[in-house]
């Protein structure tokens, strides 16, 4: 037994208050066990315990999913405006690029899966939580048209719980017109569109590109629809059922195709890469 199994065993036991160094433990939102995080990492963020599905960086869905090193961004040099000099947006703009290492909410590129090419896009729920603006938009579009060009399959992966942004207004709903006409294009052409909802996923992300895949799949228990659970019941002044927008619940009744666990998706992809491509 190591030391941190020693130490971690002890502090379960009671027996007296340790120091430990901060970024050692991670607290599960979904049963509230602490969970080592090299042990974490170990098992690409996912509870070992109860099987929760912890948050992605863009970066690191990327490296988990694409063959190694095949990875190219497609370099899109548009940037983020203040249209309706809403307030403070350029400091938010700011704090998700510092939290996140990205200039927007969305990365898009090319890579392999398996060895076969795609074109690839994610959002990040870092980075003013993964919601749509102009350039978000105009990123989804860019990669669906790359999809097009280079005859390559699509695949994006989307954690927006943000929605469309609000301190754009009408250009960010706007977005979802556009990436909608896009894919529907991309269809057209006869190519695939393979589209991962992780959690969580909602609003005009979800309206829109992320729901209209040939193959939708989900990570378990991740929260998809349009407006939230809250909202919805203030709306329609009704109780709604308790597992309501999670990604089995939608499995269920045919809006989603599969759900598959984190460590199998990379498999699952390049088996539905071979058989359709």
């Amino acid at each position: 037994m190591g030391w941190f199994e020693r130490t971690y065993n002890r502090i379960k036991r009671g027996k007296g208050k340790i120091d430990i160094p901060d970024g050692l433990w991670t607290k599960c939102s979904g049963c509230s066990k602490t969970i080592y995080n090299k042990n974490l990492e170990k098992n690409l963020k996912v509870c070992p315990e109860c099987g929760y599905h912890f948050y992605l960086r863009a970066q690191e869905r990327i490296k988990i999913t694409l063959d190694e090193a095949s990875f190219s961004e497609y370099d899109s040099n548009i940037y983020s405006g203040n249209p309706l000099d809403f307030p403070e947006y350029e400091e938010k703009l700011t704090r998700g690029a510092e939290k996140t290492g990205l200039d927007e909410a969305a990365i898009i590129g090319k890579g392999k899966i398996g060895g076969i090419p795609i074109a690839i896009g994610v959002t990040d729920f870092g980075f003013m939580g993964g919601s749509m603006g102009s350039v978000v938009g105009e990123r989804i579009t860019l990669a669906t048209e790359k999809a097009m060009e280079e005859k390559h399959p699509l695949l994006l992966v989307s954690g927006s719980g943000g929605g469309a942004r609000m301190q754009e207004g009408v250009i960010s709903l706007m977005q979802m017109a556009k990436t909608s006409s896009a894919i529907a294009k991309l269809k057209r052409e006869g190519l695939l569109y393979i589209s991962l909802l992780t959690n969580p996923t909602m609003g005009g992300v979800m309206a829109s590109f992320a729901s209209r895949g040939d193959i939708v799949l989900a990570e378990p228990g991740a929260r998809l629809g349009f407006a939230g659970p809250r909202v919805i019941r203030q709306t329609i002044r009704q109780q709604i059922p308790p597992r309501f927008q999670l990604s089995e619940s939608l499995l269920k009744h045919g809006i989603v195709d599969l759900v598959v666990e984190r460590a199998k998706i990379r498999d699952t992809l390049i088996r539905i890469l071979k058989l359709l491509s």
